[in-house]
């Protein structure tokens, strides 16, 4: 097993740096990537204030470098429309729409690693996968605790199907297509601080993964969301307006908007949010969103809960989720109101 090139306490010491200092690595970083496969390359841009930064970085240095923007259609329109400000991005459309997708599929609930447990075990009910949700089974008392899957064992036969594979398709795939079309490699605006998988791919590879199975650089792995607020704010950068001011409060950056800009109707994560959760503010921000994405939905011949042309029917997926995790596991009313 290949060791890793950085550890936890690697990633601490580089997160406590400057912004100066973390500027000029990212810059070294891009440069580095940009030489090494003689400019074939391109920001993946979705809009939102990570990648804002990142391009507003990389241009700096190489002004006409492209920038590659996925039109999944769960964008804010905020986002879309600050898209369109800048030039030289590569627009492109995935084979599917969402309703689609989660027809086909399932509904992106709790965590892409948890639905594509769920999902594979309901197709294989008594697989290697499946047995992750039996209380006594060893992964459990090996990992245990957060990353337990155990306590989504009631998803793996509800009248809700859960799945991972909005983001493959919807994502992944319109991208490795234009990949493979262009030889272009990424650079990502993805942080070591969002998630264990992408900490642990940078303690492996480090921000450029040049002998990756699929090469990425990401020249902000190190950062952290306050670096990005402060860099905008410094630096005075257009960012969506969707996020609102970036203000300060307790000592910490803020936006008095949106928190996060990803897909409008992902519930990954959902459960978590402390109040007002991000479908509270769908309701009060963009209310026809909001509309869409609880209403509608019905059962299909085999007893199972899909979308309908009317609407996703996600206020069933929720509600059926709180009858099993209990009141509140997911708040999308303000105020507990129906």
């Amino acid at each position: 097993m290949r060791e890793n090139k950085y550890t936890p306490e690697d990633l601490k010491a580089m997160q406590a740096w400057s912004l100066e200092r973390k500027i000029q690595v990212t810059q070294t970083r891009l440069i580095e990537w940009y030489q090494k496969f003689e400019g074939k390359v391109y920001v993946s841009f979705s809009g939102g204030k990570d990648s804002t930064v990142l391009l507003h970085i990389a241009r700096q240095l190489y002004p006409d470098i492209q920038a590659v923007f996925v039109d999944t259609g769960l964008e804010y329109p905020e986002i879309r429309e600050f898209v369109k400000t800048f030039d030289n991005v590569t627009w492109l459309k995935p084979e599917m729409n969402f309703r689609e997708v989660v027809t086909k599929y399932g509904y992106p609930m709790i965590s892409k690693e948890a639905s594509r447990y769920i999902l594979v075990a309901r197709r294989c009910p008594n697989g290697k996968t499946a047995m992750k949700f039996n209380a006594n089974n060893p992964h459990d008392a090996k990992y245990g605790g957060r990353y337990s899957v155990v306590k989504w064992n009631k998803l793996t036969d509800s009248e809700i199907p859960i799945s991972h594979k909005c983001c493959d398709v919807m994502k992944k795939k319109p991208i490795k297509k234009y990949e493979k079309a262009s030889g272009n490699k990424a650079i990502l605006a993805i942080m070591a601080t969002e998630s264990n998988l992408r900490k642990n791919a940078w303690m492996a590879n480090g921000c450029n993964a040049f002998d990756a199975k699929r090469p990425t650089s990401q020249p902000m792995s190190f950062w952290t969301e306050q670096d990005v607020l402060e860099y905008l704010r410094r630096y005075k950068v257009p960012y969506a307006s969707v996020y609102g001011d970036i203000v300060e409060e307790n000592g910490k950056l803020r936006t008095t908007g949106c928190q996060r800009t990803g897909c409008v109707f992902c519930g990954f994560g959902a459960h978590l949010e402390k109040e007002p959760t991000r479908f509270q503010r769908l309701k009060e921000t963009h209310p026809k969103l909001y509309n869409y994405c609880l209403n509608g939905g019905e059962y299909d011949d085999e007893g199972l809960w899909k979308p309908t042309k009317d609407g996703l029917g996600m206020r069933h997926v929720f509600d059926e989720l709180n009858r099993l995790y209990g009141d509140g596991f997911i708040k999308y009313e303000q105020g507990g109101e129906e």
